[in-house]
């Protein structure tokens, strides 16, 4: 009886273990995913990893291959064109319902998250080159904290995967300072808007943020794209 627990705990360990370090850009788009050397890695058996793969291709975060097993997902420029454009649509549906929804806890939460991520830093001092593990877990909660007042939560749901996505490239894309803005401003114009039920406004500002921060990916090595090319896709801002 207490085998499948165990089973499942092993399986959500290899789940969270194999996400973490996909989206953190320590296994790079591509990569080979060898199941025996994963469950002794981690410490699970073989059929943990398997069912952790499962879940993470549900995903889009790995792909199997007939006789050739699991990789990390590849990343494209049009495959980040596609998910900016399905992430900013899905997230000015959660603002809408937020603002219209939200009470006064959700209110609470969005200053809350506001304050916490004003207060760190976006750069690893010890690793200028790579954002600050800190404040990414905050920006996260930030983004959450916009849309939490939304009562759909298939919508909620796709919110998560999308902003797990879109971090997936943005660690890949460092370092990326070639797009100049004042990400502060940007974080701190959403929440007077979504505070304010300005619903127009808090949706042309999420469009806008999230389009500059897909200008920054394109000149991630791994996609890079030539000035031409990005007007072309239509994410020069």
């Amino acid at each position: 009886m207490s085998e499948r627990p165990k089973a499942m705990s092993q399986t959500r360990v290899v789940f969270e273990h194999l996400r973490t370090a996909i989206v953190d850009g320590r296994l790079l788009p591509g990569s080979k995913l060898n199941i025996t050397a994963l469950a002794e890695e981690i410490g699970v058996s073989a059929g943990a990893v398997r069912e952790g793969l499962a879940m993470l291709e549900a995903e889009a975060l790995v792909v199997s291959e007939p006789a050739r097993g699991y990789r990390v997902s590849p990343v494209s420029a049009v495959e980040l064109q596609d998910l900016v454009n399905a992430r900013i649509e899905i997230e000015k549906l959660c603002l809408v319902e937020a603002i219209r929804h939200g009470d006064l806890a959700w209110e609470g939460g969005v200053v809350a998250a506001s304050h916490r991520l004003s207060r760190i830093a976006e750069r690893d001092a010890a690793l200028p080159d790579r954002v600050n593990p800190e404040w990414a877990a905050s920006h996260a909660e930030f983004h959450r904290a916009l849309v939490a007042g939304c009562p759909n939560q298939w919508l909620l749901r796709m919110h998560e995967m999308l902003y797990q996505q879109s971090e997936r490239y943005r660690q890949l894309s460092v370092p990326l300072a070639k797009v100049k803005r004042d990400v502060k401003a940007e974080h701190q114009a959403l929440v007077d808007a979504v505070l304010g039920k300005d619903i127009r406004l808090a949706q042309e500002l999420i469009e806008k943020h999230l389009g500059l921060t897909a200008q920054m990916l394109l000149n991630s090595p791994h996609l890079a794209l030539s000035p031409a090319e990005i007007q072309a896709q239509g994410l020069n801002g």
